[in-house]
């Protein structure tokens, strides 16, 4: 009885005891549920980790024996899509994205970054244009009045003409006697301006005017008239001027041959300006607009560059090439650009203003488009973006990265591969990895230098 005395008082102090601490423990919460289905008594000891080298874990925070990089919170079965993640996490999920390289490794694999800046890209449109000559600087020189072409001034087309020297002279016995009556009715005039009866004075000015009226019909200039009234004898040949200076490109006359009223002698073209129709593609036309610049080349001319402005877009379509005509004026100083020959066309059309950044920056991996930037020194992360026009080796960014990021523009592929390697490309956003069943985990490297291996843990 005794000795059961000696065994139920501890046994019953030890219950007193255990009771009291179970009841101090339920007090301070080591018994309630964190709200992640674990209590304070099955957390476990957190543990350090770097976002660059997730092998490298660690119990207490520092930096990473490898990169020099301050360590982070281990997270544990972080919820893959990021829903409901806490600072914590969402912090080693954004890190897992980034990729550290050094100052060699940037060298070795020769990556570059390049500022993004604030731009406007030019859509160029390429197109094939024909000279043409301008059509409101043509003229033809025809006969007013039939007869003998007595003299030619110029037998020979792309000969220069101007309208201070006659082309050619004709003779005709209409001209002729037309003049004669002129002349008799200026005397008739003098010999009746001093009659007492005006009627008769008055027919005597008429006779004249009427006269002067048939000259200037047959093309006599002001001028011819003055001549021939101070000389008071009629020109047998009749002088032929140009309405306008230029180079004639049809001649239809020979010296000797007759014509009659109307016939077209000269055909005269002033090349000091000259159109060039240039050929559109339909897709392209929304964007020709009259006013604008328009570049010209010639292959003959050794890649000289001519500009000019689209003053008309045609209102015809061709269904044979899918085009559509626009007409360039332009000046032609020497006449360098020949008719009916072929250039080549360039029309430069500023579009929205915006971030532009060379298209080498820009991976594009069929559904999204990656652009890594460099946040810190040797620090690398991706960014979604969204691209809009591209031109020749520059592309226009409309979203994901803001003046001033400095975009990796070559090797960002070696980065790419680099985080993917790292198994980085689970962590950025819109990407899922499933690990293969029964892969192993990777081995950490070995010890090399000064590494610290003992603070290591796989």
């Amino acid at each position: 009885m005794a000795l059961n005395k000696k065994i139920a008082i501890p046994l019953m102090l030890v219950i007193v005891i255990a009771a009291v601490a179970a009841g101090w423990l339920y007090q301070n919460g080591w018994f309630k549920d964190d709200g992640g289905g674990h209590s304070k008594l099955e957390h476990k000891v957190q543990l350090w980790t770097c976002s660059m080298h997730p092998f490298i874990i660690k119990d207490k925070p520092g930096t990473c024996p490898i990169c020099g990089m301050e360590l982070i919170k281990k997270i544990d079965n972080a919820p893959a899509d990021g829903t409901a993640m806490t600072p914590e996490q969402k912090q080693q999920a954004d890190m897992l994205g980034h990729v550290s390289m050094s100052t060699v490794q940037q060298v070795m694999a020769n990556v570059a970054t390049i500022e993004a800046k604030n731009g406007t890209l030019n859509k160029e449109i390429n197109g094939v244009g024909i000279v043409q000559y301008d059509q409101s600087r043509q003229a033809k020189v025809t006969a007013w009045i039939a007869g003998r072409i007595d003299k030619l001034n110029v037998d020979t087309v792309g000969a220069y003409v101007s309208t201070g020297k006659p082309v050619a002279e004709i003779y005709s016995p209409d001209l002729v006697a037309t003049q004669q009556e002129y002349l008799l009715a200026i005397k008739s005039r003098d010999q009746l301006k001093n009659s007492p009866i005006p009627s008769i004075s008055q027919n005597g000015a008429g006779l004249v005017s009427s006269a002067k009226q048939r000259l200037m019909l047959f093309g006599v200039k002001e001028s011819q008239i003055a001549e021939l009234e101070k000389s008071g004898t009629p020109n047998i040949r009749l002088p032929i001027y140009t309405p306008l200076s230029g180079v004639v490109i049809d001649k239809m006359v020979q010296q000797g041959q007759y014509v009659n009223v109307g016939e077209v002698l000269f055909n005269i073209a002033d090349l000091s300006k000259v159109w060039v129709e240039i050929d559109v593609f339909e897709n392209e036309v929304p964007y020709v607009r009259v006013g604008q610049q328009v570049e010209i080349r010639s292959a003959i001319e050794h890649g000289a560059a001519f500009n000019g402005r689209i003053s008309f877009v045609y209102p015809f379509h061709d269904p044979k090439t899918h085009t559509v005509k626009a007409r360039v004026e332009m000046p032609n100083p020497g006449h360098r650009l020949k008719p009916d020959m072929f250039v080549n066309a360039i029309i430069r059309i500023p579009l929205v203003k915006g971030i532009v950044i060379p298209v080498t920056a820009v991976i594009d991996t069929g559904k999204r488009q990656v652009v890594w930037v460099e946040g810190s020194p040797g620090m690398f992360e991706p960014r979604d973006v969204r691209v809009g026009e591209r031109v020749e080796d520059k592309v226009q960014i409309l979203s994901g990265i803001k003046p001033g990021d400095k975009v990796a523009v070559s090797g960002g592929y070696l980065i790419d591969s680099e985080s993917q390697l790292k198994g980085s490309g689970a962590a950025m956003p819109g990407m899922k990895m499933d690990e293969p069943k029964g892969a192993k985990p990777a081995a950490a490297p070995e010890k090399k230098g000064n590494l610290k291996m003992d603070d290591m843990k796989m």
